[in-house]
């Protein structure tokens, strides 16, 4: 099935790409800056005690969304692979400034397990981590291949980005499920 987006605009094309590769950049940036300087943003009796059980849900439904994109890709149900990863970007997206407002206001939880568990949690978080930093990027430019109708090169980085995203959408739930005991 041959299909033209109809965002597909090669006037916009660098326009597009350059605001890809700044978000890229920018993003993780924000969240480091977040975590190393956590009293920047905060807004006194700000309430965002429940984000991080939402966060879990968005990553939840954020995964749902990758696998049954995957299985409508493979099954050459192209609108509804579009509409499941395009509820998967607005799902992470939703997710991000979820996690931003969250850690812009409360300091971050540490993890009190002992023994083994705190090793499986520290692998765990830190590949987490590592690989949501690497997604912005890669999600960002699967997407704009895909809208610009440039879809040799959105398959080729899709085949990357999938099994990332997926992990981290799955990881950041197993995260929130292993430091929650220790929320205050």
């Amino acid at each position: 099935m041959t299909t033209t987006s109809p965002v597909a605009n090669p006037g916009n094309n660098a326009k597009i790409k350059t605001t890809m590769i700044i978000l890229a950049a920018v993003v993780p940036l924000l969240v480091a800056i977040l975590h190393y300087f956590p009293e920047t943003f905060r807004i006194p009796g700000a309430q965002v005690k429940f984000l991080p059980a939402l966060n879990a849900v968005l990553n939840s439904l954020t995964a749902l969304c990758l696998v049954l994109g995957y299985y409508f890709i493979r099954n050459k149900q192209v609108l509804r692979h579009r509409a499941m990863m395009g509820t998967a970007f607005l799902l992470g997206s939703l997710f991000l400034v979820s996690y931003v407002v969250y850690h812009s206001q409360v300091p971050s939880t540490k993890f009190g397990g002992e023994g083994l568990i705190r090793t499986v949690y520290y692998f765990v978080l830190l590949t987490h981590i590592v690989l949501a930093a690497v997604t912005v990027g890669l999600v960002l430019f699967t997407l704009y291949f895909a809208l610009t109708d440039q879809f040799a090169k959105h398959r080729r980085i899709a085949r990357w980005t999938f099994p990332i995203w997926l992990y981290v959408s799955v990881t950041g739930v197993i995260v929130y499920f292993m430091i929650s005991p220790y929320y205050t």
